[in-house]
């Protein structure tokens, strides 16, 4: 099942498509009452059998179809709840185009995850501008990643039992001023600028990805393939992740965590081929869909 957030004239549509993304059906019109794609997550936190009467709803529907293709199509979850989760350096190859970039700033050994979060005041949806920031970037980069929403508390899980508490997964572009980055010695400015966290299409339901570490992976600036990889060889996994950190904190329903990113990001060419106003990117992952925007 996947699941869009839409916008209409005056109102904001959550919608569910049972038929791959062809077509969707107004929420609204199923009988189901959501403010948003957040009040969606907590509500089926609360009452976990509201995701199969949803989709069991939309199976049968008659009324309240949407042409996805033609529908304006808005981040599936606008206003994250909190600052999203990132793991770094998780793909191998990624690791080594980095550290040519900045040994500085990304090379030396990891013995364990990188986490760093991300401050998203609104995500940017399919189709919608990336901000280009020229007054504070000259070196704006895209970042093709698996995003998972949690959709129950976890606190303490271990990985084999990682699926109990993922509500479903998404696309995101970790776009990053990689000389904000590597200037602050840190990352969280140089990621999290006004319009970084473009999201999307959709949120994809577990049942319909399966295996989270078998799924294709690959983006394109103005068509050029750039990124072409598998999430298979992502380092640390999504449960391995989810275990990792729910060993001491609580991850919070709506919570999202972004899975890092292969190899073939701007800043890992010679020289590099960072974004600029006019560029096109497309992420694009398996099963989930396409989520393209232009930089402003």
């Amino acid at each position: 099942m996947k699941l869009y957030t839409m916008a209409e004239i005056g109102r904001v549509i959550v919608a569910v498509s049972v038929d791959g993304g062809r077509k969707a059906f107004d929420t609204e019109a199923l009988g189901f009452s959501f403010g948003d794609m957040n009040d969606l997550i907590l509500q089926a936190e609360e009452n976990p059998s509201l995701l199969q009467r949803l989709k069991d709803a939309a199976s049968g529907a008659k009324d309240g179809e949407i042409d996805v293709a033609n529908s304006m199509l808005l981040s599936p979850i606008v206003y994250p709840m909190q600052d999203l989760i990132c793991l770094g350096i998780n793909y191998d190859e990624h690791a080594k185009g980095a550290g040519s970039f900045s040994g500085e700033s990304f090379g030396g050994e990891r013995p364990y995850t990188i986490y760093f979060s991300k401050r998203v005041n609104m995500a940017v949806g399919p189709g919608e501008m990336i901000p280009s920031h020229k007054e504070l970037v000259d070196s704006l980069d895209y970042e093709c990643e698996l995003g998972v929403i949690i959709g129950r508390d976890a606190y303490k899980v271990k990985a084999e039992d990682f699926a109990d508490y993922v509500f479903g997964y998404t696309i995101v572009n970790d776009v990053t001023a990689r000389n904000l980055q590597t200037r602050h010695k840190q990352w969280y400015f140089g990621k999290s600028l006004d319009g970084f966290t473009p999201m999307g299409p959709c949120i994809v339901t577990p049942d319909e990805i399966g295996d989270p570490a078998d799924l294709k992976i690959s983006s394109y600036v103005n068509g050029e393939l750039r990124q072409n990889s598998n999430t298979k060889y992502m380092i640390q996994t999504v449960g391995g992740a989810i275990e990792e950190l729910s060993a001491g904190m609580t991850l919070k329903a709506g919570s999202i965590i972004a899975m890092g990113t292969p190899a073939g990001v701007g800043m890992g060419f010679k020289p590099p081929k960072f974004m600029k106003s006019g560029d096109t990117v497309c992420c694009s992952i398996e099963k989930i869909g396409d989520l393209e925007n232009k930089v402003e």
